[in-house]
């Protein structure tokens, strides 16, 4: 019984996210350097491993599902710090409207309805459920899309954002990683 206690506190442990530059990779454990110093973690068996690359405004079409960070603006619009572009696997991730990792920032997962261009860049509006954002897309914006990858391309100076869980031992295990590739920054 005890044994099944202490499996279900692990399984509703809150993911932790860890961002920075992969330092050193010996197996399984990868050493991380963040902002506030160096992180050691392992890879989960079964860790999902996924990477970030270069997109454009023109791959933002209707009926595609994105993420938005952005910072809101006064006339209520979301202006884009970057719009992440996801498979069609993905559809649906996240989806929702939240305050995002930067402060005063916010996150919108949504599908996009539809794309204007205008002379101060472009707009597009997304719905989700339970509401829709008008999105600004600057020529700022960093557009991206999720690549296929796998922890081959885990190595010493790659960028990445991860999703770790603490294991009973308290130690830190990657379950999710996205990579950055062509110098972005995950």
């Amino acid at each position: 019984m005890l044994l099944t206690a202490v499996a279900a506190v692990a399984q509703q442990t809150p993911a932790t996210r860890i961002r920075g530059t992969v330092e050193k990779v010996d197996g399984q454990a990868v050493t991380i350097k963040t902002s506030n110093g160096e992180v050691k973690t392992t890879l989960a068996d079964k860790v999902d491993v996924f990477a970030f690359a270069k997109a454009s405004y023109s791959d933002i079409k209707q009926g595609t599902f994105i993420a938005v960070g952005a910072m809101p603006q006064p006339d209520e619009s979301q202006k884009a710090i970057q719009v992440t572009i996801f498979p069609e696997s993905m559809r649906g991730r996240g989806e929702g409207h939240r305050p995002w990792d930067r402060p005063g920032s916010t996150m919108t997962n949504a599908t996009v309805d539809n794309v204007i261009t205008n002379v101060d860049g472009q707009v597009a509006t997304v719905k989700y459920k339970g509401g829709e954002k008008k999105i600004v897309i600057t020529p700022e914006a960093s557009i991206r899309t999720y690549a296929t990858s796998d922890k081959a391309e885990i190595k010493p100076g790659t960028a990445l954002s991860a999703f770790a869980t603490k294991t009973p031992e308290g130690n830190l295990e990657i379950t999710r990683v996205t990579l950055g590739r062509d110098g972005i920054v995950p």
